[in-house]
């Protein structure tokens, strides 16, 4: 069954500093779980050492943090080692973490998880924990003890939790979504007014927004320390989505990475050579109507990134089409998005064999490479020339590349107001408060709500002009 759920997805760009996966049955949550745990399976991943932090889900509770520091945990797959060395190195930080068998006996939370990680990384150690509370002074503690002890070793942090209890389906799909936001936007203390909101809100039967909130902190906090600068939210489904399912009731299952984003390094020759495959793309299916074959050798143009690719004529724009989420590689995210520009774009005719061949002045092609977008939670952080933007405020939205600021002599004000404008919004729907919505809804907990939410981004853009 690990094994089906596994092979089912398929690694996004990143490696995790931190995750956060669910610990419910495997046929509830096993395929959320896998989602986040697959992004281990990489050939280049590097962690040799899982940290694995759980909530106490019955007595006798951690006073406050119990390590498990001797031994292993046997699975029907093996004995995963426990890596004694960092374990103690754990305890002997604060008096307030200590070796506990007891609280550990009964609890499931992090052994459920064993199995994903023998598969998705074969020979990695582990460093059980559980939390008795998630008051911030035990969550400190804990973030603190780890960024002592973690640098410097190739160690990953897991936060093991599911999300709302017991809600109805659609009631959580509300509650979870505005949890997942609040984790996107890297900053703990959102998490816990979210919660906090969704709890005040007599939401009938939610017994709780996260059965391991202290977790997901700690793993927020660590990863931000150790250079995770990006959060991504991969899945989201609940027990309700299981044919074994209760829609009357259910928990809900979120799989996060947290990472370090790094823009492509792309050198002149490989600028040039997806320029040429932009153009040499756009040529052939004119003529043909098909995309041709193309697969690269080289791992830099396999990687997996959001395009966009711009065409102008004369200094004017003549299509402009993007795809925001990394699910294909570079080079076959450049072909789909390269046709849709010349093809696609509803502000101008498709293009024709004759409009490339004979027109005057000639096509100029632009691709940019997107980052992953980032709530803004602060405008002021928002940078003219560094970040394109885009909103959301239920079927509206809309997208402006961090270039176009630029060439239209906009501050930052005016680049809200336009971009605002871009999506059918009056000019100053920017200063709304932001929405508990994400522009990846198909992997995100399904919430709607009526105010706005603005995403940033980076982008690596180059043309055939330079």
């Amino acid at each position: 069954m690990v094994d089906q759920m596994l092979s089912a997805v398929e690694p996004v760009d990143g490696a995790p500093v931190g995750l956060i996966v669910p610990h419910a049955g495997y046929v509830y949550s096993g395929p959320v779980a896998a989602v986040g745990f697959r992004q281990m399976d990489q050939a280049d991943y590097s962690a040799r050492v899982a940290v694995i932090i759980a909530s106490d889900h019955q007595h006798p509770l951690s006073d406050p943090i119990s390590v498990w520091a001797e031994g292993g945990f046997e699975t029907p797959l093996g004995i995963v080692p426990v890596d004694e060395e960092l374990a103690q190195a754990l305890i002997e930080t604060d008096p307030r973490i200590a070796f506990d068998p007891a609280a550990h006996e009964g609890e499931h939370p992090i052994e459920i998880e064993l199995p994903f990680l023998q598969r998705a990384c074969p020979g990695c150690r582990i460093v059980p924990v559980l939390m008795g509370t998630d008051d911030e002074d035990t969550v400190r503690t804990l973030a603190d003890a780890l960024l002592e002890t973690l640098p410097g070793r190739q160690a990953i942090v897991i936060a093991s939790s599911d999300l709302s209890h017991y809600p109805s389906y659609e009631d959580a799909l509300v509650v979870d979504g505005a949890t997942l936001a609040a984790i996107r936007t890297g900053d703990p203390a959102r998490v816990r007014d979210a919660v906090a909101t969704s709890m005040s809100k007599g939401t009938p039967n939610l017994a709780t927004c996260a059965c391991g909130m202290g977790p997901i902190l700690v793993t927020m906090r660590v990863a931000q320390g150790l250079g995770a600068d990006t959060v991504s939210v991969l899945h989201y489904a609940n027990s309700g989505d299981s044919p074994a399912g209760d829609r009357g009731q259910v928990v809900g299952y979120g799989a996060v990475m947290l990472w370090r984003y790094e823009p492509p390094d792309l050198t002149e020759t490989q600028r040039e050579e997806l320029l040429a495959l932009a153009r040499t793309i756009i040529r052939e299916y004119l003529e043909t109507d098909q995309i041709p074959d193309y697969e690269p050798d080289d791992p830099v143009l396999t990687r997996r990134s959001g395009t966009f690719v711009t065409l102008r004529q004369g200094g004017q724009l003549r299509g402009c089409i993007g795809h925001t989420v990394a699910d294909l590689p570079l080079y076959q995210m450049i072909q789909q998005t390269a046709v849709a520009a010349a093809t696609k774009d509803p502000r101008f005719p498709p293009l024709t064999p004759e409009d490339l061949a004979d027109a005057d002045p000639s096509l100029e092609i632009e691709i940019s490479i997107l980052s992953p977008f980032r709530p803004v939670t602060d405008v002021t952080q928002i940078q003219v020339g560094t970040h394109g933007l885009a909103i959301l405020k239920g079927s509206h939205q809309g997208l402006l590349l961090p270039q176009v600021p630029l060439e239209q002599g906009w501050d930052r004000e005016t680049f809200l107001e336009e971009l605002c404008r871009k999506a059918g919004l009056p000019s100053a729907c920017w200063q709304e408060e932001a929405a508990d919505i994400d522009p990846d809804a198909r992997t995100d907990a399904r919430s709607t709500s009526a105010a706005s939410a603005i995403y940033a981004f980076t982008a690596v853009v180059f043309g055939e002009e330079e």
